[in-house]
């Protein structure tokens, strides 16, 4: 017969080992590098699985939540004071923001979902305000703890698309219209909303002339109309735009080339 403190023994080294166990599982369930991804204010949560999963054999669960730090009149102004305005006419503005923290939410669209992606578009258009999301995963009965993301406020940190361009040829010149481009939310009448509308942009144009091979910074500035003067005939050229953030100081990719043919 097994004297009784070696049973006492072996049971608390089963309970151990078996709690061991199941905290190692958890943690090899729990989600990887989980991040916001966000460019024109498409706020995706993005993550990577555990280390024990592959395939398809998890599912996983999303929450997020705001963190008011400061209210606005509206997205387009700096924060001012500590509760919103209560006549809400903007996209992304609230009218029961208060200083602190709110509580989880669930997504219920990515409620036991297999992507290893999440649109939290809408849940985040209060741009000015920091968000946070999280994931846990879920595989054979087993749930991981929850993965966090950092701290995430989409004007901040949000990327910008290159303007579009649109080049019109007039007697002999270049005739360049761009477009900043818009963002998810639409004011009430249905009305797109520009990135404009929320920082200073600068707009710069480039030029290319082909037969020389030869790049030239024609504007920088504001204004959404260029004209580009002074080209020589019959010649080949390439014209490239860029948005630059000075605020942030931050550039947008290149937009593609777009070429004409001066006659």
């Amino acid at each position: 017969m097994m004297p009784k403190h070696c049973f006492l023994g072996f049971l608390i080294s089963f309970f151990l080992t078996g709690v061991a166990g199941t905290q190692s599982t958890h943690e090899s369930l729990k989600p990887q590098r989980v991040q916001f991804q966000s460019r024109n204010f498409h706020n995706i949560l993005q993550w990577q699985p555990g280390r024990a999963l592959t395939g398809n054999s998890s599912v996983y669960f999303v929450q997020y939540k705001i963190m008011f730090s400061c209210s606005m009149k509206s997205s387009h102004q700096k924060p001012s004071g500590c509760w919103q305005h209560t006549s809400c006419n903007f996209p992304g503005c609230r009218t029961l923001a208060k200083y602190g923290q709110r509580q989880w939410k669930n997504k219920e669209d990515c409620w036991g979902t297999q992507e290893l992606f999440c649109d939290l578009t809408s849940e985040t258009s209060d741009i000015q305000e920091p968000y946070y999301g999280r994931v846990r995963a879920a595989s054979a009965g087993s749930y991981s703890e929850w993965s966090m993301t950092p701290r995430f406020t989409p004007w901040w940190e949000t990327k910008i698309d290159p303007p579009v361009m649109n080049i019109t040829q007039v007697n002999g010149s270049l005739l360049v219209i761009l477009h900043a481009p818009n963002l998810p939310y639409r004011y009430q009448k249905e009305k797109n909303v520009s990135i404009e509308d929320y920082y200073e942009l600068l707009y710069q144009v480039f030029i290319i002339n082909n037969s020389l091979e030869k790049e030239q910074k024609v504007y920088e500035g504001a204004h959404r109309v260029v004209e580009i003067e002074a080209l020589t005939p019959h010649s080949s050229y390439c014209v490239v735009a860029e948005i630059y953030q000075p605020m942030l100081d931050r550039r947008s990719q290149r937009s593609e080339e777009r070429c004409v043919e001066i006659p």
